[in-house]
């Protein structure tokens, strides 16, 4: 078999699952995940109607009692990552993490919790082969973003909301949200905006909130915090009202600026720390030949030869610690608990710290104190695996790609534990 099924399975994938059937054509394998629906969406999880529920109930509560919020948060979870050690749509998942974290929101504003799950479920996954102003428009509009970039708490200067309320409860202008959607989400600085440009954006954003009465909370446009007239935004002028926000989403969604910082985004994430200039232009060509179609940008990633260069990206927490299970094949009830094990590696699952997302870099990942966590987290799984023949498991996790120093200290190990140990923190299982 070609190691480029070991490297489909790696570089693309979530690691070989025990001993799954490799392809015979990892092209075709990798183009097959993408179509049709999305398995993970039959995974039983909370809408975000039922997320936001929750939120109002831990509200009305105070700190009496349990948080409802959490519980949904936590349940959900880890059902996903159960879907995730198994699936045999590994490149399809992995765009999905790929997309979430370039849209970041995270656990760390409260309100998100309960939603952050339906967040992935319903303004990402729906879009991963779609187009890219599709899955703008669905982020911008739900609820896990707008609280969580605080446009819930925003009006405008001119607002009918700003002008009735007494100067002392009068709400300002929020400019968080605009300003990561230019920044990180799509035209990033190299277009050239300015302040102006982040103020006029957070003025087509003002009205987009969240309504938490009624039986069916969610996104609601509040035409009283809405600022009235005509907008800006690099030129493009956009008009009030709701079709404001549809129609500037559709303006930078399409900028050449987004599509190269979307390119470079890609390229970065499954070939190279320091994307090559000319993958980087293959990638944004298609983006704009296919007017931003996020599958036929994946599938070109995937088809660039620099993709399929021996391995040369160290796997964050998440890729590494599933691919570590997942080649153990563990029944569920003797695997560790995902989501507390890529918590202690570093990587806590949709808790990044900042808007800009997780790292998509070796040098983030591979200090000595994160790397001395693998090596504790490669002992303790092992235990696992300890009735597992090591030689096995590694030739069937890395084929060709086991180097001859990893296999000959494995070898030389002194008992099955140690060698899965040795395997799993192995310069060959750290990348991709």
């Amino acid at each position: 078999m070609s190691a480029r099924a070991w490297q489909a399975m790696s570089r693309f994938g979530l690691g070989r699952r025990g001993a799954e059937a490799l392809p015979d054509d990892p092209m075709a394998w990798l183009a097959g995940q993408l179509e049709g629906a999305d398995p993970a969406l039959a995974v039983p999880a909370r809408s975000t109607a039922e997320g936001l529920a929750a939120w109002r109930e831990d509200i009305r509560r105070g700190n009496d009692g349990v948080s409802q919020s959490r519980i949904v948060f936590q349940e959900d979870v880890s059902g996903l990552l159960d879907y995730v050690a198994v699936t045999d749509v590994p490149f399809r998942e992995r765009l999905a993490w790929f997309w979430a974290n370039h849209f970041t929101v995270s656990q760390r504003r409260g309100a998100v919790v309960p939603v952050a799950n339906a967040f992935l479920r319903e303004a990402i996954r729906p879009h991963v082969t779609g187009k890219f102003a599709d899955m703008l428009g669905a982020v911008m509009k739900h609820p896990a973003m707008l609280f969580y970039l605080d446009n819930q708490d925003s009006a405008g200067p001119r607002s009918a909301a700003a002008e009735a309320a007494p100067p002392a409860r009068r709400v300002g202008l929020n400019e968080n949200l605009a300003r990561e959607c230019l920044e990180l989400h799509t035209v990033t600085p190299a277009s050239g905006y300015g302040q102006a440009d982040v103020v006029q954006m957070a003025l087509v954003l003002t009205g987009w909130g969240v309504m938490l009465r009624g039986e069916v909370p969610g996104v609601l446009f509040r035409r009283p915090q809405h600022e009235p007239g005509e907008k800006m935004v690099l030129g493009h002028r956009v008009p009030a009202g709701p079709e404001g926000l549809d129609s500037v989403l559709g303006f930078l969604a399409r900028h050449p600026a987004t599509l190269r910082n979307l390119a470079v985004k890609l390229v970065r994430h499954f070939v190279a720390d320091v994307p090559p200039e000319p993958a980087v232009a293959k990638v944004e060509q298609v983006l704009r030949e296919t007017d931003g179609d996020l599958k036929a940008a994946a599938l070109a990633v995937a088809g660039l030869p620099q993709a399929w260069e021996p391995q040369s990206k160290l796997r964050g927490p998440f890729d590494y610690v599933v691919a570590v299970v997942r080649a153990l094949d563990l029944p569920a009830g003797n695997r560790p608990r995902l989501r507390e094990a890529v918590a202690g590696l570093g990587q806590a699952v949709m808790n990044a710290p900042l808007p800009n997302g997780w790292p998509d870099m070796a040098h983030d990942w591979a200090g000595p104190e994160a790397m001395m966590r693998r090596v504790d987290f490669a002992w303790g799984v092992a235990g696992r695996g300890a009735g597992l023949e090591p030689m096995v498991v590694a030739e069937q996790a890395l084929g060709p790609l086991l180097g001859e120093a990893t296999r000959g200290e494995m070898m030389r190990a002194g008992s099955r534990r140690e060698a899965l140990a040795l395997l799993f923190a192995g310069p060959e299982f750290q990348r991709r």
